[in-house]
């Protein structure tokens, strides 16, 4: 797909697991450490169909891969509502010797603006967009995707109509936080999405 682009690599922090079967196909789920510059580690859901593995499910544990793919979102309704599962689909991955240096994780999506873009700043002042990007399928399906814009793109994406095709790279994220819950209670979660780098105005 060229309107969705992934290229990741990292170490695979525990074998494939089967998630799901589809018509008789199987399907394999991990997650890959991708370590930013800073030092600060994104943990990235990767489903992949058992005929793109050229090892044992378990075999993969702990070992360094390169997955080239794309990041997809999928909703289904958890036990008390609905919860939206973002995950690179993998189309290839390989065992690779690791590069200490930087881990390569990237993303190019062509889609469209399907929200409203929340600008606001931060403390300390930094300019930020959140956009929810509408990217898709060659089955006619759909993902939408959270995004992240800073500075002058936050400006930019501030002022973009709903509707408008952009075209954005950046970086695939993993955030932890805690969600409160209306009876007091609070649990840990984590928030998938894309951190922009650039992006272009398609149409």
């Amino acid at each position: 797909m060229e309107n969705n682009k992934v290229v990741i690599t990292g170490f695979i922090n525990a074998g494939f697991e089967l998630d799901h079967v589809v018509f008789g196909k199987e399907f394999y789920k991990s997650h890959i450490v991708s370590c930013r510059e800073s030092g600060t580690e994104d943990v990235i859901p990767v489903i992949l169909q058992d005929r793109k593995m050229e090892q044992k499910p378990e075999d993969y544990a702990n070992k360094y891969v390169r997955v080239e793919g794309e990041f997809r979102s999928h909703d289904f309704r958890g036990n008390q509502d609905r919860k939206k599962f973002l995950y690179v689909f993998a189309r290839e991955i390989k065992i690779i010797e690791s590069d200490y240096k930087s881990d390569t994780n990237e993303i190019f999506l062509d889609g469209y603006l399907c929200k409203e873009p929340a600008y606001r700043k931060t403390p300390f002042g930094r300019e930020v967009s959140d956009v929810i990007f509408a990217v898709n399928r060659f089955n006619k399906k759909t993902d939408y995707i959270p995004c992240i814009f800073w500075g002058r793109n936050a400006r930019m994406a501030s002022s973009t109509k709903v509707g408008t095709r952009l075209g954005i790279t950046g970086r695939m994220q993993s955030r932890n936080y805690v969600k409160k819950n209306p009876d007091g209670t609070s649990k840990n979660k984590t928030a998938y999405e894309i951190s922009v780098s650039s992006l272009e105005v398609l149409g």
